[in-house]
């Protein structure tokens, strides 16, 4: 349970006119292509306190809406501040380091401003302290696209196996871990679990930086030392990441709730959604949807990081993210859209294929193939494998189906011919049968390869194999005797 005092969430704004009519407008069925996309806004919920007055009918609610309207984001922020301040040296230093470099601050304020709206909103929502707005400035410098070294992914800096278990889906097109709204949700779940276990939220942070194990066994460890068990009691046993992550937090708050003071501008930000969400059913291009969006590729991967290949799958839970002045501009020119809305395909391979084979099937070179699908060179695909192909003007292929894009996976080897040659000497007690034993090929191979019109061979004669490139048979057995030697490197067939 979160504490009782918490800040009460904004109450839900009555929209103008023109707001208003702008977003019926976008909520319409799309034409054309359209028909099956629908738009929505990430509107304020209503709080029951003020969800039954309208602000014509309620003077004091209406003051309440007109004070509200001309406050920003960061000013709702420090309005819900709940979290207990912390009594560390750190504190101040952590403060002292980011007003040392107010270029840095500007950067990652004027990034968070996209998504701050809808994390305070749903801070709100769940009543829990706006502070926690501003983790993902300690996280990701509030860049979604953000990867670390422990594999951790998006804003939030999940990692694979916490955002499987909140839900965070992560395929070959598309990981949610970089999600703007899932990874939001997910976020805030897994910070509500934290304080319901430790019933503090200096702790709950540590835990979400540290893992909520560790900071059971510190605190087990100074129970039995008879110690205090606050977040400086602990902060000894902590390793350094994580003695300094609660710190940084609370000093961007610092930070935050007087700017001046420490010498930073904070870009104003409206306190109103920044992007609306537009549920899309079936496959687009992710530079079409751009275009369409009249919005420059780089800002549309900002609001769209989780989409790992050029291609968004369309689905009934699939959505794209648009800013308000952009989302009108996408409903009519999609509506004009006479062409394919996706380029791509998928193709699945049932036996190990080199990609240059693949690439002659598509019509289009091998560079392309392995770029889309992040296939190093000199690598070949293993059977069972699904990539992404252009598709091909003169066949008719469907749209890539949720169930494959959600299954699709991608294994590969180093490319090598498919046998390799090699020669060995006969030896007293060879025979074409022991040799063609030996080496897992066929009599009548032996003779077609060198030529042999009889059965018999003789001691020291030469003969030449071509072998599977992964079979160990002749190397293990060749080691102990000298009949073996290698081909001269000249003829090797690499």
């Amino acid at each position: 349970m979160l504490r009782s005092n918490h800040i009460d969430p904004m109450p839900q704004l009555p929209l103008s006119p023109l707001k208003l009519a702008l977003l019926l407008c976008l909520s319409a069925p799309l034409l054309g292509q359209a028909n099956d996309i629908t738009i929505s806004s990430d509107i304020m919920a209503p709080n029951s306190a003020f969800a039954a007055p309208f602000a014509g009918d309620n003077p004091e609610y209406a003051a309440q809406v007109v004070a509200i309207e001309e406050v920003d984001v960061w000013a709702r922020i420090r309005k819900g501040f709940n979290i207990q301040d912390l009594d560390n040296p750190l504190v101040a230093s952590q403060a002292e380091r980011y007003s040392a470099n107010p270029d840095y601050f500007l950067r990652t304020t004027n990034r968070a401003s996209r998504y701050l709206f809808h994390v305070v909103q749903e801070l709100d929502k769940r009543g829990m302290p706006t502070e926690l707005a501003l983790l993902p400035f300690v996280e990701s410098a509030f860049n979604p696209e953000a990867y670390s070294s422990a594999k951790a992914s998006g804003m939030w800096q999940f990692i694979p196996s916490t955002g499987l278990m909140y839900k965070l889906k992560q395929t070959m097109f598309k990981d949610e871990r970089r999600d703007v709204l899932a990874s939001t949700d997910a976020a805030l779940n897994y910070l509500e679990k934290l304080y319901g276990m430790f019933g503090d939220w200096q702790l709950a942070l540590a835990a979400y930086n540290w893992g909520e194990g560790s900071v059971q066994r510190a605190m087990k460890k100074n129970e039995a030392a008879g110690k205090p068990t606050d977040f400086n009691s602990l902060s000894h046993l902590m390793p350094a990441e994580t003695r300094n992550y609660v710190p940084k937090l609370l000093a961007i708050k610092n930070i935050i709730a007087d700017p001046g003071q420490y010498g930073i501008n904070l870009p104003k930000v409206e306190n109103q959604p920044y992007f609306v969400t537009i549920n899309k059913t079936r496959n687009i291009d992710v530079t079409i949807a751009a275009q369409l969006a009249e919005l420059p590729i780089k800002e549309f991967k900002a609001l769209n990081p989780q989409f790992n290949r050029p291609i968004i799958i369309g689905g009934d839970k699939t959505q794209i993210l648009l800013p308000h002045e952009n989302a009108e501009k996408f409903q009519r020119n999609l509506a004009k859209w006479q062409r394919p809305l996706s380029t791509w395909t998928s193709f699945t391979v049932s036996t190990r294929q080199r990609i240059e084979n693949i690439a002659h099937m598509f019509s289009t070179k091998a560079e392309v193939i392995r770029e889309v699908n992040n296939i190093p060179q000199k690598m070949v695909l293993k059977a069972g494998s699904t990539i992404l192909v252009p598709k091909v003007s003169d066949t008719v292929y469907n749209d890539i189906s949720p169930d494959t894009a959600d299954n699709a996976t991608i294994a590969v080897e180093p490319d090598h011919p498919d046998t390799r040659r090699i020669v060995v000497n006969v030896g007293k007690r060879d025979s074409l049968a022991s040799i063609a034993n030996r080496y897992q090929v066929s009599i009548a191979q032996l003779k077609d390869w060198n030529s042999l019109s009889r059965d018999k061979l003789t001691f020291g004669q030469r003969l030449s194999l071509q072998v599977p490139f992964a079979s160990r048979a002749g190397r293990s057995s060749a080691r102990p005797s000298s009949r073996r030697t290698k081909a001269p490197s000249k003829k090797r067939n690499r």
